[in-house]
């Protein structure tokens, strides 16, 4: 029996021929990742075990994004261990304030990640990097301390499930649909522990920040990793972005999966999830009576240079209804400077809209958009659970940026082709 694209990749890394679903391995990384949260516990970790030196400075990843700039003296604390530690082990790929970014948008930016690459991180979210053909998945902290230290992690195969997209998406419908589409079909536990593997022309005709959407969530299906095939918008993102070879894998004609699903892009429609779990989807015409205080259109699901042209799109030259805050996020300095020289950032200003620099901020109830009792957001982040972004009686609702800049314009869940209908 042949091997999925996931199994070939940890395959090769684990220096085995094959594996099978099921079995554990221990495997070679490319990669090793932390944040401003999990990376104090992964250094208590490291030194509470006797380690003096990571496995290689050049493998080690630390991205201060959650609380940055500091928003008070516990986060200020968090960052400076990570600041002193990533000193003291000459750490190569470390952000802080000025060039920093949101983790998930800023690796794959910068060139760290790769086809064919395997990859651990403290943070759930992790399995983004599958957009470009790599095996990502979250860790807890002491793996990542473990990593870190061995270059190596242990990991159970994943089966694997097989989504087939036909088609092309419709005008103002993105890679955020598609993936709370397919949430919604198989319910927040229907890939556990399973590798989400899309594949098709559909596959094909969606852009690198759409995948990086898709694979950013395949966790809210329960997914261990999310993956797409490596085409030519694959290899033309990287090509610029890192000198060091990548190495393209591609699943087996007979490989097995558990199951097999079919979307078919052009028939899907501007999707929203309800409260309190991501696969409480419904199509956005359906929310017009739902009436919000917040939209946020950020985090490491959406907050790309795409998510801000889509946002600039719906906001130009209108004013957000008065009742509603919109807090706008660039996920990177780069997507932030660009959304600065396009005039985005005044667009943003003008119609109400605040605009901030990177940060995952109010996506974890953090900072920069905290919800009250009763209040309600429309969301582009990729969690929805009570208490989420702020009071447990508060409601998050997970759109795409433009289903939320529409929402904005109105002040209830908007299905965004109809605010740009009454705009012709």
């Amino acid at each position: 029996m042949g091997m999925t694209m996931t199994q070939k990749i940890l395959a090769s890394h684990a220096g085995l021929s094959e594996v099978k679903a099921g079995q554990l391995i221990s495997a070679k990384l490319d990669l090793v990742h932390g944040n401003d949260i999990t990376t104090p516990v992964a250094i208590n970790e490291f030194e509470k075990a006797g380690f003096t030196e990571v496995f290689d400075k050049d493998k080690i990843s630390i991205v201060l994004d959650h609380f940055v700039p500091n928003k008070d003296i516990k986060s200020a604390q968090q960052s400076k261990q990570c600041r002193l530690f990533s000193a003291k082990q000459n750490v190569s790929h470390f952000y802080d304030v000025g060039t920093m970014g949101i983790e998930h948008a800023l690796l794959p930016e910068k060139g760290v990640v790769k086809a064919g690459d395997c990859v651990i991180g403290a943070d759930s979210h992790t399995c983004t990097y599958g957009a470009l053909g790599a095996f990502s998945t979250g860790v807890g902290s002491t793996d990542m301390a473990a990593g870190m230290a061995s270059g190596t992690a242990w990991f159970k195969v994943p089966s694997a499930i097989r989504v087939v997209l036909t088609g092309s998406l419709p005008k103002y419908v993105s890679g955020k649909d598609v993936i709370l589409h397919l949430i919604g079909k198989i319910g927040v536990d229907g890939a556990l522990y399973k590798s989400l593997e899309f594949t098709g022309e559909g596959a094909h005709s969606l852009s690198m920040d759409d995948r990086f959407c898709i694979c950013n969530m395949a966790i809210e299906a329960g997914a261990k990793n999310g993956i797409f095939p490596v085409d030519e918008k694959t290899i033309a993102y990287m090509e610029g972005r890192t000198e060091a070879p990548w190495t393209v894998f591609e699943a087996d004609e007979d490989a097995e999966y558990d199951e097999e699903i079919v979307i078919s892009l052009s028939e899907l429609v501007p999707t929203v999830s309800w409260p309190h779990l991501p696969e409480n989807t419904h199509p956005a015409s359906e929310g017009s009576d739902i009436r919000i205080d917040q939209i946020v259109i950020g985090s490491c699901t959406n907050g790309r240079m795409e998510d801000m042209e889509a946002a600039y799109e719906i906001l130009k030259g209108k004013k957000i209804a008065p009742w509603v805050r919109g807090i706008i996020i660039p996920a990177t300095m780069d997507v932030y400077r660009e959304c600065i020289t396009r005039g985005y950032a005044t667009a943003f200003i003008d119609s109400g809209c605040i605009i901030s620099t990177p940060t995952c901020g109010p996506c974890l109830g953090g900072y920069m958009g905290i919800l009250a009792d009763g209040e309600r957001c429309v969301s582009t982040t990729n969690r929805n659970f009570v208490g989420r972004m702020g009071h447990i009686s508060s409601e998050v609702y997970l759109a795409s940026p433009a289903t939320a800049a529409a929402s904005a314009l109105k002040g209830y869940i908007t299905d965004p082709r109809t605010v740009m209908e009454e705009g012709r």
